[in-house]
């Protein structure tokens, strides 16, 4: 992540660590009114009204295992009729994270096997700080609805012109018929 933080809310790789999955490190993000500004810019958003989340990190070998939950209310434009509209947005995100160098980080010229049903390999750490704020921001990004339609709107298809052949051009040119004077 060298993109400069949209909203860092961060905790030490170390203190996540030392949690277990019975006793995990808990945190409720809750984004003030410049986080919101702030995302809602990032994500080509009208507004973001509201923005929540749960989240809980434990130990997984030498990184970290992070489970979270967001809530998330979104002013969009409507594709159809160009008005602002609310939707209430919600996701859930399971991650796993590993320190750089860590042997559970999948190395970097490996060949990429796609397969669908497997987990995604970790994330590899670029320091000892984990940005839970820009985990929630990424997987609010993936819930947003790239062509939003306001609920109601329905897109009505402008008459066809009728096609003029130009035939009907040079009879329009000649005049009207001899003896209809």
């Amino acid at each position: 992540m060298n993109a400069p933080a949209i909203w860092p809310v961060t905790v030490r790789l170390a203190e996540a660590a030392r949690h277990s999955r019975r006793e995990p490190l808990r945190r409720r993000l809750v984004a003030d009114a410049a986080a919101r500004r702030a995302i809602a810019t990032a994500l080509d958003l009208e507004a973001l009204e509201s923005l929540t989340a749960d989240i809980e990190l434990c130990g997984w070998f030498d990184g970290v295992a992070i489970e979270g939950r967001f809530a998330a209310r979104v002013v969009q434009i409507c594709g159809v009729s160009l008005e602002p509209f609310a939707s209430d947005l919600a996701g859930a995100f399971s991650v796993r994270a590993v320190p750089a160098g860590s042997p559970h980080a999948q190395a970097p010229d490996a060949e990429v096997v796609v397969d669908l049903e497997a987990e995604d390999p970790p994330d590899v750490l670029e320091s000892d700080v984990i940005d839970l704020g820009a985990y929630v921001v990424e997987h609010l990004s993936l819930e947003i609805d790239p062509f939003p339609r306001k609920p109601g709107a329905a897109f009505t298809a402008p008459e066809p012109e009728p096609d003029v052949s130009p035939f009907a051009v040079l009879k329009g040119l000649k005049g009207p018929p001899k003896g209809t004077e």
